[in-house]
């Protein structure tokens, strides 16, 4: 009998078992993924993927393993702040990083984009920046932290990996988790298995009497220009978040890579680009700067969101790994891209993409907002947006359908709890780390078993 078992290796349950683990507790971690040092993407090298398991989303680390960004802010990335408060969100953010540093996190600079000057500035074009403060480890360095934090906790609680979970029942004082292995019984479960799990756990769910509400699906159109363009703005900060909001339209910059390269995503059997910042290609970077501006759409269910994103997406791929690019100049005349503009094109792409004519490619809906959001962007940078920049299309960021918890992130069953991205209450990967330190301590605490200790942040009541 474990005191807890966590379901997912991702970033909230690994936060979440480094909180548990000195609490004296028998805690298991289980994920239908591999260990860290086994995680490999055959994508990644052009081969076939034969994967079980997506070794790029499952897997100890989750997607943490990638890019390693934390943005320590209530300004996107989640609502965790409306569950836990404002004074107690800001010191789970601070635990986050103090974590991270513990690992070997201090060997990059955490930087802030906070800048008063360029906020009233992006005002007055009618547009609003966020800021934010980032420490952003890479790849390379979010693969040996979390290879650090794994052999801690290796010592210290259990872990199971390869292991798919087909049923959760609830009994009186315990829960079954049923795997493909064995039963395993369990006082309270912890489901933190982020949005790659999100059809598995509308099983779980359902199963279970749960109901999940509203599903968010974010689709835009990734930009590469002349990272020139945004010297002005980005000269004191690495990069910044725009939001761009008129009545109930509203688009927000994701993902900016200053001197970065654009690459192909593979996800749920989907091809889309995204960006690559310039310190993971081991040189000095590109010319170029890219973003994806995003437009949020909510859908009823989750199916209905992944039908539309797959509808949309597959349109593209044409049954293969096409992605369409289109420059900026021929997007305003109505008219395709094609080989020879490109051969002479002053922004070169950094990805191999079909020439086309994004129209006949997407909904007008998210052209239509990229043209509002360029206008006002012109009026930011103070010169107009090259005609030689790129568009591609289309980017995606899938979120998990919205479960109800309590104040603790407790399902309507008791002793069921929900973090990270799978709650539908955050959606990076510092809201999801901080979800996990504060369900940690909420468990530490509430166990009868063993002695209350100091909480080091408010903790509300069951």
């Amino acid at each position: 009998m474990y005191d807890i078992t966590i379901i997912g290796a991702g970033i909230s349950g690994i936060f979440l078992a480094y909180k548990l683990a000195s609490s004296g507790q028998k805690i298991l971690l289980l994920d239908k993924g591999k260990a860290l040092q086994e995680r490999f993407c055959p994508l990644e090298k052009a081969d076939t993927c034969d994967c079980d398991a997506c070794d790029t989303y499952y897997g100890f680390g989750g997607l943490g393993r990638s890019e390693g960004k934390f943005n320590y802010t209530n300004g996107f990335g989640g609502e965790l702040e409306n569950k836990v408060g404002e004074e107690t969100f800001q010191q789970l953010m601070q635990e986050v990083d103090d974590i991270l540093c513990r690992f070997g996190g201090d060997r990059v600079t955490k930087y802030s984009t906070i800048n008063p000057t360029l906020s009233h500035r992006a005002e007055e074009a009618g547009l609003k920046m966020i800021s934010t403060e980032v420490r952003h480890l890479g790849t390379v360095l979010s693969i040996e932290i979390l290879q650090k934090i794994y052999d801690y906790l290796h010592k210290k609680i259990e872990m199971r990996f390869h292991t798919d979970i087909t049923a959760i029942e609830r009994h009186h004082d315990r829960f079954t988790i049923q795997t493909d292995r064995e039963a395993i019984q369990s006082r309270k479960a912890v489901i933190a298995t982020g949005r790659s799990g999100a059809d598995w756990l509308k099983e779980i769910w359902d199963s279970l009497g749960l109901k999940a509400s509203q599903t968010r699906l974010d689709l835009g159109i990734r930009v590469e220009m002349k990272a020139e363009q945004f010297r002005s703005i980005l000269q004191d900060t690495f990069e910044t978040k725009l939001v761009y909001q008129d009545g109930n339209e509203i688009a927000t910059t994701y993902c900016m890579n200053p001197h970065g390269r654009i690459v192909r995503k593979y996800q749920d059997g989907l091809v889309m680009p995204d960006g690559q910042n310039y310190r993971e290609q081991g040189d000095i970077g590109t010319s170029n700067l890219n973003f994806t501006l995003f437009v949020p759409k909510y859908f009823p269910t989750h199916q209905a969101a992944d039908n539309y994103a797959y509808t949309v997406i597959k349109g593209i791929n044409q049954d293969s790994d096409r992605i369409v690019v289109q420059r900026w100049g021929d997007l305003l005349q109505d008219t395709p891209t094609s080989l020879q503009q490109m051969e002479g094109n002053q922004v070169q792409p950094t990805l191999y993409a079909d020439h086309g004519n994004l129209t006949d490619e997407i909904p007008l809906e998210y052209v239509d907002i990229l043209q509002k959001f360029f206008t006002r962007l012109e009026l930011f940078i103070k010169e107009p947006i090259h005609p030689d920049t790129l568009l591609y299309g289309v980017d995606a960021k899938f979120y998990a359908p919205i479960v109800k918890t309590d104040r603790v992130m407790q399902t309507e069953i008791s002793g069921l709890y929900a973090i990270g991205d799978c709650s539908g209450v955050t959606h990076s990967l510092s809201q999801a780390a901080a979800s996990g330190l504060y369900v940690g301590e909420c468990l530490r605490s509430s166990m009868a078993k063993f002695p209350k200790r100091q909480s080091t942040y408010s903790i509300l009541p069951f």
